[in-house]
């Protein structure tokens, strides 16, 4: 099955094909340019190298977050248009899953964190169970880095975009605990989003296209404005 992965969640543009168990194409770009600007030029990139015709691909999968809410928008709006004009079904996965999902069968506990701004970050916790399958041991967050660490009570792995602003920081907190993976590991790889995506799509876990939405986990500056204009404006 040919399945193509893309996240649009960090500045860290990533594009995949898969087909079947294995990696066809892999494209990352790392640069101050929009997602808007590049990704369908990245899509079309990876097609053609791959000699892969845009009929051929069996299903779409997309990182739907948490992660940048523009960069989300953009990547949710893309894939629904390309699975609507190919009719072929699309899979959505969380950006942490990936990023978790990329590092190899451990004992140590795995903590991707994205950074979210205002001085928090996205997290959740995962650990590798018997046979090699990971699992989600918490909720998908948006927190403080000082709330994190007070959470951390053994070795773990932090991967994800946070790291490059809250690395110094976790390793003068957790100097026993902290595990900081090199550079590669901190970007999620659009292989890893249409592998992920795959197995939904084969266990019949489709997207409604006509309703799925991100995953931001907090509200946005401008719902958050919205709230606090319209609470203050409730009679007492």
């Amino acid at each position: 099955m040919k399945v193509l992965g893309i996240d649009t969640s960090s500045p860290c543009g990533a594009v995949g094909l898969m087909d079947d168990g294995e990696v066809v194409s892999d494209y990352l770009l790392n640069i101050p340019v929009t997602h808007s600007e590049r990704l369908l030029g990245a899509i079309e990139f990876v097609l053609r190298e791959a000699r892969c015709r845009i009929e051929q691909v069996e299903g779409w999968a997309i990182a739907i977050g948490p992660g940048s809410f523009t960069g989300l928008r953009i990547g949710v709006s893309t894939v629904k248009g390309l699975a609507f004009a190919t009719g072929k079904p699309a899979a959505g996965v969380s950006t942490l899953d990936v990023l978790a999902s990329q590092i190899a069968p451990t004992s140590y506990l795995i903590c991707p964190i994205l950074d979210a701004k205002k001085k928090e970050v996205y997290t959740a916790f995962y650990r590798y169970g018997e046979g090699g399958s990971l699992r989600r041991q918490s909720e998908y967050q948006a927190i403080s880095p000082e709330n994190l660490v007070r959470q951390i009570k053994e070795q773990t792995i932090f991967v994800g975009d946070g790291v490059k602003t809250y690395g110094d920081f976790l390793a003068n907190c957790l100097p026993s605990f902290a595990i900081l993976p090199s550079a590669p590991f901190h970007v999620s790889h659009g292989s890893m989003v249409a592998k992920l995506g795959m197995e939904l799509l084969k266990r019949g876990e489709h997207l409604n296209l006509s309703a799925f939405s991100p995953l931001y986990v907090r509200p946005s500056e401008a719902e958050m404005k919205w709230q606090e204009k319209h609470s203050s404006q409730i009679p007492i």
